[in-house]
């Protein structure tokens, strides 16, 4: 066995991913465009035009995002190459889909595409009002340009307006205290009551030091089981290592755990453990300090072979912060660490050693090891010792630390089962829950403020007085007061996709401002009223990325003043398949006749 194995590893020292090298007249002929086109020339764009082509992408991107805001907001479909078409109402999955052929409007598109891409990832929802503000003032900026106003001093303008709104949001924010907040809170990120309900009920089981994860369930129905668990903040150190391409991520079941703090690169000291995994066929997650090199080459080769169901994460934290973490984890587990200063090296590890868990979910950024509860006592045990190291640090730093081990090893994880009739119900469900998963989270950080485009419309009220005595400069003037007449858009969207005038809606909210900022709209009822008696909240965080991101990428928009792109040379079927003749036999033979300096 130890023979097949090193026979696997063998290919891996050179390079698994060692590539013929063309010659220099054959190598340009492989920078090719998706659509047969070949990219031999760059296009120079200055002023107006430059920007009103970043506008129209913005424009087309943003068009598409914003006809799912709100309660009655609709669906977008997606095309894809192979199965079934996608139906979703998801902001940032619609953004992402969205390629334009003209090179100069896609790159309006790709930055649009940014900003709901930082909102999704630092607050995890919000991501369609970021997409509307962004949209909103690029349009009244370029309006604002053209009339002479300064745009450096525009930009300067609106970025000290988006602070001030977001810092007032900050202030009024008040504290989610109840799970019928929490509740609200998802009911109004999913669309769904049920799912609410769901997310509530998760939330209160696992407590504040918990976690909750999306599944996908055989059956029809929704439905919530708990687990104890912990969470750590890294993620697979090679794609290679994904299992489910469409969620990006690597799951296991019942796999066997190896907890050191070695830096592994040397292949041969794995060889005598992956001989004994070959044998037990069972899978491994390594936790080490880092996996790189012939070692991660090995286990990515053997991984994509199917000879071990492998995937190897970097620990936790730094310095000795980082050995905390690891025997916090082995103790959860139920491994033995892995340590030179404890007399073990790696080709001295047996299967007796690993750790065992009932299931492991490895993303991008975060693994979540679901326990399987064998290692109870021992947990409460390691719980204690850390209260009593957090009662003796010295500084505030090192308290906070502790509290975050202890919220790892004692959280539990709810476990959220979707199910739906098709396929394409089941990925629309998903999203929606992962998305009201995140605006609880990001509630329960900053607080919640009224939802429903009801808190920007009352800061353009309340904020205008106090926003134009802190920027004296009247350029910068101009870019504030773009920002105030942008905060109405997101109402104005949510009542225009519910088929009322959106304007009419908004002058009814804002004559009972600044006296009673709570009052607002609810689309789904179509009453007015105080939205945070109704349960019509948005978390704040939410709204302070939507101010924070759209204000960053308009100001950039706006001083823009030449545009790049390259021009795609399109080429015939002949040609393409000329190309790739010459590319295979490795020849001189240079079909598009551009010479071989390109």
């Amino acid at each position: 066995m130890l023979v097949s194995i090193l026979f696997l590893l063998v290919p891996l020292v050179v390079n698994p991913f060692t590539l013929h090298a063309p010659t220099r007249t054959t190598f340009r002929n492989q920078i090719s465009h998706p659509t047969n086109s070949l990219l031999q020339a760059k296009r120079v764009t200055f002023k107006e035009e430059a920007r009103q082509k970043l506008v129209d992408g913005i424009n087309a991107v943003a068009n598409a995002v914003k006809v799912t805001l709100g309660p009655k907001g609709r669906n977008v479909v997606l095309e894809r190459s192979y199965g079934a078409p996608e139906i979703i109402n998801d902001g940032v999955t619609i953004a992402r889909e969205i390629d334009l052929k003209d090179p100069e409007m896609n790159v309006g598109a790709k930055l649009i595409q940014e900003v709901a891409s930082k909102s999704d990832s630092k607050a995890g929802d919000g991501t369609t009002t970021s997409t509307l503000m962004t949209q909103e003032l690029v349009n009244l900026g370029m309006r604002a340009v053209t009339s002479g106003v300064n745009p450096v001093a525009l930009n300067i303008g609106i970025n000290k307006a988006a602070k001030l709104l977001s810092e007032e949001v900050k202030r009024i924010a008040q504290p989610v205290e109840s799970v019928d907040d929490l509740k609200n809170i998802a009911t109004i990120a999913s669309g769904s009551f049920e799912m609410g309900r769901i997310i509530a009920s998760a939330f209160e089981k696992v407590g504040e030091t918990g976690s909750t994860v999306v599944e996908e369930s055989q059956t029809l129905f929704d439905e919530v089981e708990f687990t104890e668990g912990l969470t750590i903040d890294r993620g697979y150190l090679s794609p290679y290592f994904v299992k489910d391409q469409e969620r990006q991520m690597c799951e296991m079941t019942a796999p066997l755990i190896l907890v050191t703090d070695a830096k592994i690169d040397d292949v041969q000291e794995l060889v005598p453990l992956l001989e004994k995994m070959v044998k037990a066929k069972q899978p491994l997650l390594i936790i080490a300090e880092d996996v790189k090199g012939d070692a991660l080459s090995a286990l990515v080769v053997n991984k994509m072979r199917g000879v071990l169901d492998i995937c190897a994460i970097k620990a936790p934290g730094f310095g000795e912060r980082r050995k905390s973490y690891l025997q916090d984890i082995a103790i959860a587990t139920g491994a033995t660490f892995v340590a030179e200063e404890v007399g073990i090296t790696l080709d001295s590890v047996t299967l007796d050693m690993l750790g065992t868990a009932e299931r492991i979910v490895i993303q991008k950024e975060l693994t979540t090891i679901v326990t399987d509860g064998k290692q109870e006592q021992a947990v409460k045990a390691r719980i204690a010792q850390i209260r009593k190291e957090a009662e003796s640090a010295d500084t505030d730093f090192d308290k906070d630390k502790a509290q975050e081990r202890v919220a790892a090893l004692g959280g539990g994880i709810a476990r959220i089962k979707v199910g739906a009739a098709t396929e394409t119900e089941l990925r629309d469900k998903k999203l929606r829950y992962e998305d009201a998963l995140n605006s609880v989270a990001s509630a329960q950080e900053l607080g919640i403020v009224p939802g429903g485009g009801t808190t920007l419309a009352y800061l353009q009220i309340a904020m205008k007085d106090a926003i134009i005595r802190e920027i004296p400069d009247e350029d910068e003037q101009a870019g504030a007061n773009i920002v105030l007449r942008a905060c109405s858009a997101p109402l104005k969207q949510i009542a225009k996709n519910a088929g009322i005038e959106g304007e009419v809606i908004l002058a009814k909210v804002q004559a009972k401002f600044p006296g009673q900022p709570n009052f607002g709209w609810n689309a789904r009822n179509n009453e007015f009223g105080d939205l945070m008696e109704m349960g019509v909240v948005d978390p704040a965080k939410v709204t302070i990325n939507a101010l924070e991101n759209s204000a960053s990428i308009a100001g950039l928009i706006l001083t823009t003043e030449c545009l790049v792109t390259e021009i795609p040379k399109v080429v015939t079927d002949a040609e393409q398949q000329a190309i790739f003749d010459a590319q295979g036999m490795n020849t001189d033979i240079d079909p598009t006749g551009m010479g071989s300096g390109y």
